[in-house]
């Protein structure tokens, strides 16, 4: 493993830590959302999928944590194996920390329409059971953010990827070794923002990755763009529970979903624009 390979990895590791610290605040939340237009590369059918989260956002001392799990669930258009009538399966796991430099440096970081500024460092790992992919991806994450002041949260950054796959097809039955696509940049912001006193807010992130170079066939890898946004409705304060559950409609636009070209061989899967029904419940 290279130098530099090296460097996401003890950036990670040190970001996992630094989790230990006590929380200031947290807010852990399960949720569940479902469509029915949910898109995968190389597959041109539109596939329902029924998704459960666990997600954990906390501060401490010098940052904060975020975290995520989804399980997700697809029909049988997204098959299990060749020949199977069962859906595929996935988990995947995203972790960030992100280090405040005004706390980090204790100096004020605030300017104009800027908060704060920080450091994320992360990963994003998944393994999912299907026929063609069968996806094993392992990605870190390293670069600056700049908090935004606006009420709730607008958080931009711009990171670094190492990201490697090892995927196993079960139409050939063909095992690919680990294969590591060239670093490349992502742009990349999440957000909270409240709508007044409606009980309504904005909330999602926004993905554009630069092309890894090729992929671990040998093909070029695209440009991507990945919008989710939901639209949440704050159900609990009705009943003098405000923040514990909320309901909404959330939209994914993914275009060269992994890095595939919707206009090549991927065909119209890997572009993806699905929308979604959401609840969640925060405890």
């Amino acid at each position: 493993m290279s130098a530099l390979s090296k460097t996401p990895i003890a950036i990670a590791l040190l970001a996992l830590a630094s989790a230990g610290h006590a929380a200031d605040w947290s807010d852990t939340s399960i949720g569940y959302r479902t469509g029915s237009k949910f898109a995968e590369p190389f597959n041109n059918t539109s596939i329902k999928k029924n998704i459960f989260d666990l997600n954990h956002v906390s501060g401490y001392k010098y940052g904060s944590n975020f975290f995520n799990v989804d399980y997700l669930i697809s029909d049988s258009n997204d098959p299990a194996g060749a020949g199977s009538t069962n859906g595929a399966t996935e988990v995947y796991i995203v972790y960030r920390n992100t280090l405040d430099l005004d706390k980090a440096l204790g100096m004020p970081m605030k300017f104009g329409i800027v908060r704060n500024l920080g450091v994320t460092a992360g990963f994003d790992v998944n393994t999912k059971t299907d026929a063609g992919y069968n996806s094993k991806k392992r990605m870190f994450v390293l670069g600056p953010t700049v908090m935004f002041d606006v009420p709730g949260f607008l958080n931009v950054s711009l990171v670094q990827l190492w990201e490697s796959n090892a995927p196993y097809n079960t139409f050939s039955n063909t095992s690919t070794p680990r294969y590591s696509y060239d670093p490349h940049p992502m742009l990349t912001a999440a957000w909270g923002i409240p709508l007044g006193a409606t009980g309504l807010s904005f909330e999602g992130f926004f993905n554009l990755i630069a092309s890894k170079g090729k992929n671990e066939f040998g093909g070029d890898t695209a440009r991507e763009t990945n919008f989710d946004g939901q639209i949440m409705y704050d159900l609990g304060a009705l009943a003098g529970a405000k923040g514990k559950f909320k309901v909404g409609i959330e939209y994914q636009y993914w275009k060269n979903k992994f890095g595939n070209d919707s206009s090549g061989a991927a065909g119209v899967g890997a572009f993806a624009k699905t929308t979604m029904l959401r609840a969640e419940y925060h405890f």
